[in-house]
């Protein structure tokens, strides 16, 4: 029988979170909104089609349903770019993403829309990454365990597995990184752990961001 995350989880915990993932989410969309105007105008010169994108995730599992959301992103690739091929994995040197596309991916800008979700409790700052619900049953088959990384937990705009491996191009891309999604939730145990991963996980999502090490 898999445990209750509440079993392990102390509820300060989850309310830090949350509080965490608010004013963390405020203050981004706060500081996104002075960049957001320059990023629209870059996106419409490039390449026709609409700014913003909508995908559906698989979100947060209980013992009683998993939930499903729309998240939301800045557009990267062409308009419709999935039209003929379904839901595909993005290669290293994709011809889909476009040439603001590939700034916004490397510093994680086109994650901007994505702190919205955050506010709406979609989502968490900082937790195992959505995964689309038209690979998640092959992933399911694939890989021990993969189905309990959201238990109990939101999936987060950035995590462990995210900024120790980048973006998911094959099922062994997702394999590795089920072990830092368990790592990380069992670092919510307790609050000063919990404190001190989530501090790293951010530390080192900011220097993914200036450095421009994302894709």
């Amino acid at each position: 029988m898999i445990p209750k995350r509440s079993e392990y989880i102390p509820n300060i915990v989850l309310n830090l979170k949350r509080a965490t993932d608010i004013a963390c989410a405020l203050a981004g969309l706060g500081l996104g909104i002075l960049i957001l105007p320059v990023i629209v105008l870059c996106i419409k010169l490039e390449s026709s089609g609409p700014i913003f994108f909508r995908q559906l995730r698989i979100g947060k599992a209980s013992e009683t349903c998993t939930e499903i959301f729309w998240m939301y992103k800045l557009r990267t690739m062409q308009d419709n770019a999935e039209k003929n091929t379904g839901a595909v994995w993005a290669s290293a040197a994709d011809p889909r993403i476009t040439k603001v596309g590939q700034f916004l991916r490397k510093t994680r800008l086109d994650e901007l829309p994505q702190l919205y979700n955050v506010l709406r409790g979609d989502m968490s700052i900082i937790g195992p990454r959505p995964e689309r619900p038209g690979f998640y049953a092959k992933l399911e088959r694939a890989i021990p365990y993969f189905c309990e990384r959201t238990w109990g937990l939101k999936p987060g705009i950035t995590g462990l597995a995210q900024v120790n491996q980048g973006y998911d191009r094959n099922i062994e891309d997702v394999r590795n990184k089920v072990a830092f999604d368990h790592i990380y939730a069992l670092s919510l145990s307790s609050i000063f752990p919990w404190l001190i991963m989530d501090a790293s996980i951010l530390v080192r999502t900011l220097w993914v961001m200036i450095s421009g090490r994302g894709q």
